[in-house]
């Protein structure tokens, strides 16, 4: 799956649960990622996300494959403040609320429109607010 370079008509954002489902091959997941990059859209997850998601019985080679498809972004200084501006706005602290809310300060930083494949829907409404779509998966 390599990565292509299209116009760029929007950004599809994965959390943990949907990188965990698309490495499953999860039907469902797998039809919302194709139809995006049909729509042009690029496909991008933080690189917390990896680590969240990833455990002893992932298959490494189909890791290594769909990672190679997707952008990987980096959480940095800037993204880690802005990241823990959005916690802070929002009212939530703590582990439970990091990764999520460093997937949301991915999401809002990206090319609209924006989709976010979330298991999480009600933490990242908090963080978001309405500026980007939430899809449960």
């Amino acid at each position: 799956m390599a990565r292509r370079k299209l116009n760029h008509e929007g950004t599809l954002v994965l959390d943990s649960e949907g990188l965990s489902k698309l490495l499953a091959d999860h039907s469902g997941v797998a039809a919302m990622v194709e139809q995006a990059r049909a729509r042009g859209m690029e496909v991008v997850i933080s690189a917390l996300t990896i680590i969240e998601a990833v455990h002893e019985r992932s298959n490494q080679a189909r890791l290594g494959w769909l990672l190679s498809g997707l952008r990987i972004a980096p959480v940095g200084d800037e993204e880690a403040k802005a990241a823990s501006a959005l916690l802070l706005a929002a009212g939530l602290h703590g582990h439970k609320y990091a990764i999520d809310a460093v997937v949301a300060e991915l999401a809002l930083r990206q090319q609209r429109p924006v989709v976010v494949l979330t298991s999480d829907i009600d933490d990242l409404t908090k963080l978001c607010g309405g500026r980007v779509r939430l899809v449960p998966v």
